[in-house]
């Protein structure tokens, strides 16, 4: 993947942004995702103005591996913090230039997401935007039993996303806005001479003592809305 020469900071330290020629990938998946959660009343509940959408190199060349990922910046039902054992934790927040506090982190891993063939490419979207919370609250959608993420069944899981997928072809939406999922990385660095994006740095757990998470908890808006 094409390294940009000059990146710069948005919101706060954690997502940069590069600034160069090239083809924006964070830009043109982000407004694909808008259109799908736009168009798909199961994907409905999500604001992606409040999802990171981000890009990391893949290590290997290899189309084995993997080529999305969903990150929840929240506990579970949304709380932002939580105790394991005797020690309490809290994750760093991450805003956009705008402040707005970001809920979840998806990543694509270049070249390899890239090089699947469109239909794959369509139904990992979906497969990582499905694992958003219906309460759109930082938490992932939390299925009965063991298997919490995925549900019982990882093949039902993907035969759902690849359903919703299909959905959203046959609304028709503008070929413009997924014309890019069609070209392979060697194709898209061949016709824009180059590939960049936002990216991500993984958060981190931060313990805290009892106190702050008290006060964390109290202040925080998406429980308040939950429980008023």
């Amino acid at each position: 993947m094409a390294k940009p020469r000059a990146p710069r900071q948005l919101g706060m330290p954690g997502i940069e942004r590069p600034v160069s020629n090239g083809f924006d990938f964070t830009h043109h998946m982000t407004g694909l995702c808008r259109d799908m959660v736009n168009r798909l009343p199961d994907l409905a509940h999500i604001d992606i103005d409040r999802v990171a959408v981000c890009v990391s190199q893949a290590r290997k060349k290899s189309q084995y591996g993997t080529f999305a990922s969903l990150t929840p910046m929240r506990f579970r039902l949304g709380a932002p913090v939580e105790r394991r054992r005797d020690q309490w934790y809290t994750t760093q927040r991450l805003t956009d230039r705008s402040g707005r506090e970001q809920l979840y982190i998806l990543k694509f891993y270049l070249p390899r997401f890239m090089d699947m063939p469109l239909t794959e490419k369509l139904t990992t979207i979906v497969h990582e935007l499905w694992h958003i919370s219906p309460d759109f609250d930082g938490d992932l959608r939390r299925h009965e039993g063991r298997c919490f993420v995925h549900s019982g069944s990882q093949r039902d899981y993907d035969a759902h996303a690849a359903s919703l997928a299909d959905q959203w072809l046959q609304l028709k939406p503008p070929a413009g806005n997924h014309a890019f999922l069609k070209h392979s990385f060697q194709d898209i660095q061949r016709i824009y001479g180059g590939v960049y994006g936002t990216r991500v740095r993984r958060p981190k757990l931060i313990p805290i003592s009892a106190e702050r998470a008290a006060e964390i908890a109290q202040n925080d808006q998406i429980v308040s809305n939950r429980e008023t």
